[in-house]
């Protein structure tokens, strides 16, 4: 969208008469609405807006003639009215910017510098100085008069949680993805696949200018399915593949029309009109439907796959099962921190739990071992041999993989030379000295050993320090503290291209996904080790000052969810959209070599990609927008497959729709993933300065075109704020002071303690299942810290109190709404 990047344009007229400053901000605050949703206010994040003629897209329901799903109106039909949806929801799971966006250059709101604020900033804040918010003195403000995101998160889940959420309703905003709910497909997809930022469209460039709202999809192609839900059906259309539209490639979904009696049918994206296959061919009804329209989850349903046929293949040919290989760091520092020794240990059990196919009782996917320092270990493990085999290669500036048989094995045939080989490695390396490494070269090996097994695949790589051995991808140390703050602050965050800029390529084109597990005691160059991961779907995961009895759990846990979670391999993603507009951008942990492939070497339950949207022409508010998002990817079972995700929204030419659809949580991860992209080129304090303005925009067009003038004066045009957590913290003080805190420990608090233990009574049961639910909702293990009243941890645990004042100065989040507030008042004035 344009208008992102670029200077504002001319100020907004005021709508009313500006109010004083700060001493009149009680009395704005108590005038907000925060309990409910009813009374409309310019609190763009959690109230409603007025009623407007346009209303959600209801498509007629039906009884099912077979698979039980209503049947959808498709697009242009008359809707039926609703009320006015819900507030914005959230979307917390997808929030997290990953490590790592496409290679194109940034766009979008951090193109070019918005005109900013003033100078100053708060400390690691928003810009604009505590000297700028001087004035009169403040009166106290009523904690509960500030805008409330638990209240939000605590309403939405006492008014739709455990409900069942219908996908028949074009432009409906979905629950809270905090909110416990179920949903039942009946023609667009499940927002746990896809989420946009508003669900109605404006209908023209010139309005999607004018509300600053930056037009985007979330999606989340291998979403776990909660298993109270229905799996995603499987469609063969036999030798011929799937059916398609000649001009623009679309997959059959529900947004086709079928027309002349069942014979033709009209793409809903392109309205180009196609033959139908006769072995495709049925009779339509009495009210143009098709009569086998239950029976097919391709017209019938928002998410299913289609098996693929050869020419979907490499080479023509089916591909083979892929295959994990682990590759670890034995050298001094990794030895002596017995991590080798827990890596060993923990993949003799994780080995039985690699993922498998739907009712399968194996997994197919093949194992291999590698160890490495400054040279690199081979381990043969053919089930035939008594002992394993080690295999060295010392020229690591030519790699190659010195076995291919017996090197990638199934683990169930060669359980008992594996086990043999992982109580051997700690044994083996329990006397080096070797403290340099390599890490390219390793890398390379595990690609090497992909192509010649002729399989895609992912490598786990276990590595303590910056590679610092002779050997392609040699790094040095370039932490210059001396830039932070400055113009070239920038540089530290940009990697160090060359040989990491050929593997990842060489990784792509294999379908090698690399997931790098860090345990560095200093600087690590992680912008350019984390490269390749970052574009080839990994993940990232840093464990500093390793230490076993602190850090083990947390690692353990990572690692676990890592090997078992189910994912898909050598995928390529397109997104599909109607006329009128199209996709224009793509943030992820992703590879593009051109403008509309999204290449990912894997893709897993956790790998998100946002999408942005820019028109074309004039959007029909009759038809609506759709879009269509088809992945193509390899199963663990070696079957090639196609993954479909189709989701329709509304249009609008009214500013009111469009804000009252907005999706906040898909805001801030469009917002998050730009401000990630912008700091590999901007400095930190440009990048705050423009997000913060983009939002005073955004919220300053909403106040001028939809609030009551009665609003004008009030401060609840805020931001859904999101909380880093980074860690999860026990502290209760209160606590500490009674006997309550023995229900939890039963020892002395004196004694440094890293770990809760699991008790037999009923503060044990409540604390543990506490934790448990909050582990369960992420992709990552969080380290649990014990904080002691006024013990050196506690200052730690009050640097994550994000509402407070900074310990250094920082804004609380007060001061933020206030200053928020003053910069769209300015706007308007």
């Amino acid at each position: 969208m344009s208008p992102y990047g670029q200077p504002p344009q001319s100020a907004f007229h005021s709508m009313a008469q500006a109010p004083p400053p700060t001493q009149q901000l009680t009395n704005q605050m108590s005038a907000m609405n925060i309990g409910g949703y009813g009374k409309l206010d310019d609190g763009l994040f959690y109230t409603h807006s007025p009623s407007s003629s346009a209303a959600p897209q209801q498509y007629q329901t039906s009884p099912p003639l077979a698979m039980g799903h209503p049947l959808l109106f498709l697009p242009g039909q008359q809707p039926s009215s609703l009320g006015s949806p819900p507030p914005m929801a959230t979307m917390g799971s997808m929030a997290a910017p990953p490590m790592g966006m496409s290679g194109s250059p940034i766009s979008g709101p951090y193109g070019a510098q918005m005109a900013g604020p003033q100078s100053g900033a708060f400390p690691g804040g928003f810009p604009g100085g505590p000297a700028q918010m001087a004035g009169p003195p403040q009166k106290k403000l009523d904690p509960d008069s500030i805008p409330s995101t638990t209240q939000v998160i605590e309403d939405d889940q006492a008014k739709r949680g455990g409900q069942v959420y219908v996908t028949n309703i074009r432009g409906q905003v979905p629950p809270l993805v905090t909110t416990d709910f179920t949903v039942q497909d009946q023609g667009n997809a499940s927002p746990r696949f896809m989420r946009c930022t508003t669900y109605s469209f404006p209908s023209t460039a010139d309005l999607a200018k004018q509300c600053k709202v930056p037009l985007a999809a979330i999606i989340k192609p291998f979403a776990t399915v909660p298993k109270n839900e229905t799996p995603l059906y499987i469609v063969n259309h036999g030798e011929t593949g799937p059916i398609r539209c000649n001009r623009c490639k679309a997959y059959m979904c529900p947004y086709m029309q079928f027309i002349d009696g069942g014979r033709r049918y009209q793409c809903g994206f392109c309205s180009c009109v196609n033959e139908v296959p006769v072995q495709y061919f049925q009779h339509l009804d009495h009210m143009g439907r098709r009569m086998d329209l239950y029976e097919r989850p391709e017209l019938s349903l928002g998410s299913y796959e289609f098996i693929a046929t050869l020419d979907y293949c490499k080479n023509n040919k089916p591909p083979n099962p892929p295959a994990y290989i682990f590759m670890i760091d034995v050298s001094y520092n990794n030895i002596k921190s017995g991590l080798v020794k827990l890596i060993c240990e923990e993949l003799k059990t994780l080995l039985d739990r690699l993922p498998k196919e739907e009712g399968a009782e194996t997994s197919p996917i093949k194992v291999g071992f590698v160890t490495y320092n400054k040279i690199l270990h081979f381990y043969n493990v053919k089930s035939a041999l008594a002992q394993p085999q080690m295999m060295v290669v010392s020229d690591v500036a030519e790699m190659f993989v010195p076995l291919l048989d017996g090197f990638l094995v199934n683990f169930q045939e060669s359980r008992a030379v594996v086990n043999n080989l992982l109580d051997q490695i700690p044994d083996m390396f329990a006397d080096t000295n070797e403290s340099e490494t390599v890490f390219a070269p390793v890398i390379q090996a595990g690609v090497e050993a992909l192509k010649a097994a002729e399989c895609s695949g992912k490598l786990f790589i276990f590595h303590s320090s910056i590679p610092t051995a002779e050997a392609p991808g040699k790094l040095k140390n370039r932490d210059d503290r001396k830039l932070v703050g400055t113009e070239k602050e920038k540089t530290l965050f940009q990697p160090q291209r060359g040989v990491y800029e050929q593997l990842t390529k060489d990784c792509v084109a294999q379908g090698c996904c690399v997931d790098l597990f860090l345990f560095p005691n200093q600087f690590v160059d992680i912008a350019t080790m984390g490269d390749v991961p970052s574009h080839t779907s990994g993940s990232i995961y840093k464990y500093s000052n390793f230490q076993v009895e602190v850090n083990g759990p947390q690692f353990v846990s990572d690692l676990r969810r890592d090997v078992e979670k189910s994912i898909g391999f050598d995928a390529i993603m397109r997104v599909r959209t109607g006329t009128g507009f199209r996709a224009t951008d793509f943030f992820g942990a992703i590879y593009m070599n051109n403008t509309t492939d999204v290449e990912m070497a894997a893709v897993d339950c956790d790998k998100a990609v946002t999408v942005e949207f820019k028109h074309d022409d004039t959007l029909s508010e009759e038809s609506g927008a759709v879009m269509q998002c088809a992945l193509l990817y390899t199963t663990i079972g070696g079957q090639r497959r196609l993954r479909i995700h189709n989701l329709s929204l509304n249009c609008s030419s009214q500013l009111s729709e469009l804000y009252k659809s907005c999706e906040t949580d898909a805001l801030i991860n469009f917002f998050a993933k730009s401000a990630y992209r912008a700091m590999l080129t901007q400095p930190l304090k440009t990048v705050r300065e423009i997000l913060v303005n983009q939002m005073a925009h955004m919220l300053a067009c909403y106040r001028k075109s939809c609030a009551s003038p009665s609003a004008a004066s009030q401060v609840s045009d805020t931001l859904h704020i999101h909380y880093l957590d980074w860690n999860w913290i026990i502290s209760d003080p209160g606590l500490a002071l009674k006997d309550g805190i023995i229900p939890l420990f039963s020892i002395d608090l004196t004694v440094h303690q890293m770990s809760l233990p699991v008790l037999d009574n009923a503060h044990s049961r409540k604390i543990h299942s506490i934790i448990s639910s909050i582990s369960q909702q992420r992709a990552t293990s969080m380290k649990l810290l014990i904080v002691k009243q006024k013990d050196q941890s506690e200052m730690l645990f009050r640097q994550h109190l994000v509402e407070d004042k900074g310990l250094h100065g920082g804004a609380s989040y007060m001061d933020f709404l206030c200053y928020v507030h003053r910069e769209i008042r300015q706007l308007l004035t």
